[in-house]
């Protein structure tokens, strides 16, 4: 049998970026080809009902082992890797670490440290799998594909271990914001679902932010600099004003826990065309209104300031907060909650500050809390996996699938 391990060294090999720019779906050829591989292995593992849609999203089915009637349980992780950080080449590297730093690359002198990310301490002993320094790493989230898979291999080789209907799902997209857009939730046919794409051990979500994005398009108007006195239009400035005017302390590095944000993630242009683009987060709907209020009242403060329709703005909204159409059904909680503590995991029962694909399946009528994966610093080349946190999961995969046929009552 494959380990978590294995699996997750070959995954992260694949480049498997999505594209915010291209309107396809999947965004990036790379990912269907991926969703291939993945195809394949299950049919390997015995899975039945296996598909890959026009869409690229892959579904399979494990059939119950046993003949009460219970919940269909499904568990969800996606293929592809964040644009803002190359996933091409990536070369994982097995370190044992015994505490202090983590040459990571030696020529160009990357280093993991402790004094940077204290929580390698909580590592120490342990095997990590880190980046070489010149890419993510890919555990968001190939780590969840892994776990999901090994989990799936481990009970069709136990059938001692009863289970009832168990479905599996691989989607695209979710680092930009679409991985449960074209999700088949009637079709898929499950009662309820985990993402397995969450952070530390023991993570275990079922609130996320609500979520907005917002287009800022400055029309300048270019003259000669020598002759610009009451003509020129300068659409960067006007761009670094207008981010200037936000709260300086609600950014995301200036915030934790519950506490919502706006987040510049670009700003481009020059004299003629500027634009500015910011995610806004909250998950307090009330605030979640106001923050976009704010951005709305913004943009006609400037388009009154400046000749009229100098500033164009586009917001809209991306998802909201799963607990929405979770509270009420928290016996999906209680259950990962009971598996976690069952296989010595403590559980950490947290807010998601970011986004999955459960958000918006919890709103399509999926409910989806959110599992640990075990994975830091995502999306960069700081990014590592304890390779025990990877197994861990795996271990509460079924451990859910056990537990649930002992919990038949909603």
């Amino acid at each position: 049998m494959k380990t978590v391990t294995d699996r997750f060294l070959n995954y992260v090999t694949y480049d498997t970026q999505s594209n915010p720019n291209s309107l396809s779906t999947p965004s990036t050829s790379s990912q269907l080809a991926f969703g291939d591989v993945l195809v394949e292995e299950l049919k390997e593992l015995g899975l039945e009902a296996i598909e890959k849609d026009e869409n690229g999203y892959i579904y399979a089915t494990l059939p119950a082992n046993i003949d009460q009637s219970i919940p269909t349980i499904a568990f969800i992780a996606h293929m592809d890797t964040s644009p803002d950080f190359s996933g091409k080449d990536v070369k994982p590297q097995l370190v044992d670490y015994q505490g202090g730093d983590i040459i990571l690359n030696k020529e160009k002198n990357i280093i993991l440290s402790p004094t940077d990310f204290p929580s390698l301490n909580q590592y120490v002993g342990q095997t990590l799998i880190t980046t070489d320094g010149t890419t993510l790493l890919g555990a968001d989230d190939k780590a969840g594909i892994a776990e999901i898979m090994t989990a799936i291999d481990y009970l069709t080789k136990h059938p001692e271990i009863p289970h009832g209907c168990l479905k599996v799902a691989f989607t695209p997209d979710e680092e930009i914001g679409r991985g449960a857009d074209k999700f088949q939730v009637e079709k898929f046919g499950a009662d309820f679902a985990y993402t397995m794409d969450g952070g530390i051990i023991g993570e275990l979500q079922y609130e996320s932010f609500n979520a907005a994005g917002a287009k800022i398009k400055v029309h300048g108007k270019s003259v000669h600099p020598g002759d610009a006195k009451d003509k020129m239009i300068n659409a960067a400035l006007i761009a670094t004003e207008i981010a200037s005017m936000f709260p300086r302390l609600e950014t995301p590095q200036h915030t934790e826990n519950y506490e919502g944000f706006y987040h510049l993630t670009d700003i481009s242009g020059n004299c003629e065309e500027a634009f500015l683009n910011l995610i806004i987060r909250d998950f307090d709907t009330e605030r979640f209104e106001s923050r976009k209020q704010f951005v709305e009242d913004l943009i006609k403060e400037f388009n009154q300031k400046y000749p009229s329709n100098t500033v164009e703005l586009e917001l809209v909204d991306q998802y909201y907060n799963m607990r929405l159409h979770i509270e009420d059904k928290m016996h999906i909680v209680d259950l990962a909650k009971n598996a976690l503590m069952e296989v010595g995991v403590t559980p950490l029962i947290v807010p998601v500050r970011g986004g999955t694909d459960g958000s918006k399946l919890s709103f399509m009528g999926l409910p989806t809390p959110n599992l640990f994966t075990g994975g830091h610093n995502f999306h960069g080349k700081f990014e590592y996996i304890p390779v025990p946190s990877l197994e861990k999961a795996v271990e509460v995969i079924v451990k859910i699938a056990e537990l649930a046929t002992k919990k038949t009552s909603h």
